[in-house]
């Protein structure tokens, strides 16, 4: 998915909830900061966004927009509706979202409010599902520089997992940035 593809699903998500304003946590949020991401951090055909004053919206959003939807089908891409709890992220990541402005599109008659996740919580939210993939994408990024490895395990501490899980997953960004370097 690019940036493109993203503002579209957040102009038919504001259609869909009557919303203007969304967070973007999934993978996705890399566009927020880096409008033109390595295609290694583009892999997914998802965004993850709850809208912002009102996250309960989310389900309408899964429902309209969300994997085999209409939506999904004309488009080949589409939203999922999460709660902020979905966010495993450093405690503060609501403090650290970046904010973007995304112009009215057509049907829209104003712009959107954008706030992704901060490219460094959204790397260590990865590593807490800690999935293949999402061990995949922390390594692309720390690889492609637009994550720093000395911030990511800054951070670690503030992870809402159990000190035995910060652990591992520090053992792990550590082995990721030696072998980066």
């Amino acid at each position: 998915m690019n940036r493109s593809e993203l503002e579209h699903v957040l102009g038919a998500a504001a259609n869909a909830v009557g919303e203007h304003a969304f967070v973007v946590i999934g993978s996705q949020a890399i566009l927020g900061s880096f409008p033109d991401a390595p295609e290694e951090l583009l892999r997914s055909m998802e965004v993850d966004l709850y809208p912002k004053e009102n996250p309960e919206l989310a389900i309408e959003i899964d429902g309209t927009l969300g994997d085999g939807s209409r939506f999904h089908e004309a488009f080949g891409y589409y939203a999922h509706g999460v709660g902020p709890e979905t966010a495993k992220a450093p405690r503060g990541w609501e403090e650290r979202l970046i904010e973007s402005e995304i112009p009215p599109r057509p049907g829209l008659k104003r712009a959107i409010a954008a706030y992704f996740l901060e490219p460094h919580d959204l790397v260590l939210a990865k590593c807490v599902a800690g999935r293949d993939r999402d061990w995949e994408f922390a390594k692309d990024a720390i690889a492609a520089g637009v994550v720093d490895a000395e911030t990511l395990l800054s951070r670690v501490d503030l992870l809402p997992v159990s000190t035995e899980r910060i652990e591992g997953i520090r053992r792990h960004l550590e082995a990721l940035a030696a072998r980066s370097s």
